[in-house]
């Protein structure tokens, strides 16, 4: 074994032991491949570093830059050099994105912008600073430029933020041999799209034709013969959500967008509203748990502290109302001290029942399933379902109370308790967000919150309150 075999065999080493069984899964780097590129950087030796990058997918180089340290990075990518590709950038999380655009040389910056299309500066500039924003816009050709800041003049998270101005659009009075003419003899044509628009003499977008329909057709065929229905367009100014939605509602691979006076201004294609999607699925999962949607496992420890610190102490006032429920009960508690040991299982079993009704309720309003029309009817079968998990819970714990403690009435106190708190556990996991939909406050930031906090509650006060008539 030679020495740098050895030193690899050191930095394999070094990797997490559960690496080995990572590395089973599919599409993901092989921990070896990772020891042998920092071994690379640490010999300074840039024609292996060349030849071991030169395979791996913009994806794959991007977790990898996400999972090494801050030093290791930044010797990779001085290394790297002038290989480095846009489509890296574009892959790159959010937190740690800034820090390897500052890293990069500044000509390495400028050539791997300019490789990426329109939507993808986009999305790469507008959460930078000003400084960096200036020097990437900087390196793009004037008619780029002017594109991406056009598509930066729009609302944050809207479809002209998402859309890419490369686009195919040509007359609607065309017929098959003209467009595809056109498009031989065009330069600069997108390197993937799906549709040609067809646009009036306004350039507005009246319907489009798939490329498979347009390459199986006869050359004088009209394109107005071969166009796809289903056609829709989106104004620059609609949420991006709504686009997702959209996309995913009526199987769409792509669709125009357009300004104000309805005329072509963009296109967006799937993979980017399927992106949206996987956003604001990730959303709504770290919302439900109080959590930052910007947090990620790269953020440093101060970043991660602030965004968590916040809904903590909403938890902290929450448990306190709780606890001041109990403090009605000290006199029940002293009495029956059995009261303490149970009281935790009642209140988790309704957290937990709630957190499942609010989990279903969150999701399906965002994607529109949950509705006006609906609402009473998922209501109610989470109440009923609340209602028979209840019982059989009550009856498992009415028989864990009488066998534990020797105490009839105990058994009775603690299933009656179980009942109550999960049908409310479900009517407020459902009812709550809905509300706070209404209202116009978003219920997967404040759902968790206002179930958790009724369910606690709720759950001390039939308790123990239970306890006080039966018991004593």
């Amino acid at each position: 074994m030679t020495d740098g075999d050895e030193e690899i065999k050191e930095k394999d080493d070094l990797l997490p032991e559960d690496e080995a069984e990572v590395e089973e899964d599919g599409y993901t780097l092989d921990r070896k491949t990772i020891a042998a590129i920092l071994f690379s950087v640490d010999a300074d030796d840039r024609d292996k570093l060349v030849e071991l990058m030169e395979p791996l997918h913009a994806a794959d180089i991007a977790d990898l830059l996400e999972q090494i340290n801050a030093y290791d990075r930044r010797r990779l990518i001085e290394l790297y050099g002038k290989e480095f590709d846009g489509e890296i950038l574009s892959e790159l999380g959010e937190s740690i994105r800034e820090e390897v655009i500052s890293v990069l040389n500044p000509e390495v910056l400028a050539d791997a912008v300019r490789e990426l299309d329109s939507d993808d500066v986009v999305d790469l500039v507008e959460d930078l600073e000003d400084e960096q924003q200036v020097a990437i816009l900087g390196a793009l050709e004037e008619s780029d430029r002017a594109a991406v800041e056009q598509a930066l003049s729009y609302p944050e998270e809207s479809a002209g933020r998402l859309m890419q101005r490369e686009v195919v659009a040509v007359p609607e009075f065309w017929n098959v041999g003209q467009a595809i003419d056109y498009m031989r003899e065009r330069d600069g044509l997108p390197e993937q799209f799906y549709h040609v628009i067809l646009t009036d003499p306004r350039f507005k977008p009246v319907a489009h034709v798939t490329l498979g329909k347009l390459m199986a057709s006869k050359r004088a065929t009209p394109l107005m013969e071969i166009t796809e229905p289903g056609f829709m367009t989106f104004e620059a100014t609609e949420d991006e959500g709504d686009v997702a939605y959209a996309f995913n509602q009526y199987h769409l691979i792509s669709g125009p967008v357009v300004d104000e006076n309805d005329r072509l201004v963009g296109v967006i294609t799937i993979d980017d509203a399927m992106i949206v999607l996987d956003e604001e699925h990730d959303e709504d999962m770290l919302r439900l748990a109080g959590v930052s949607e910007e947090s990620s496992l790269t953020d440093r420890v101060v970043e991660t502290t602030k965004r968590r610190f916040p809904w903590l102490a909403v938890n902290l006032v929450t448990a306190i109302l709780a606890s001041l429920v109990i403090a009605q009960f000290e006199a029940t508690i002293a009495e029956f001290v059995a009261l303490a040991v149970l009281m935790p299982i009642v209140a988790s079993m309704g957290g937990n029942a709630g957190t499942q009704s609010l989990t279903v309720a969150v999701r399906s309003i965002a994607t529109k399933d949950l509705t006006g029309a609906n609402v009473w009817r998922v209501i109610r079968r989470e109440c009923l379902v609340g209602l028979v998990n209840g019982v059989i819970f009550a009856v498992v714990m009415g028989i864990v109370g009488i066998l534990w403690f020797g105490s009839p009435g105990l058994g009775y106190v603690i299933a009656a308790a179980m009942v109550i708190n999960l049908v409310v556990a479900g009517l407020a996991g459902t009812v709550i967000p809905v509300v706070l939909e209404r209202v116009g406050v978003d219920p997967a930031l404040a759902s968790g919150a206002f179930v958790t906090t009724v369910t606690d509650i709720v759950g001390f006060f039939a308790f123990l309150g239970l306890a006080g008539v039966i018991l004593l």
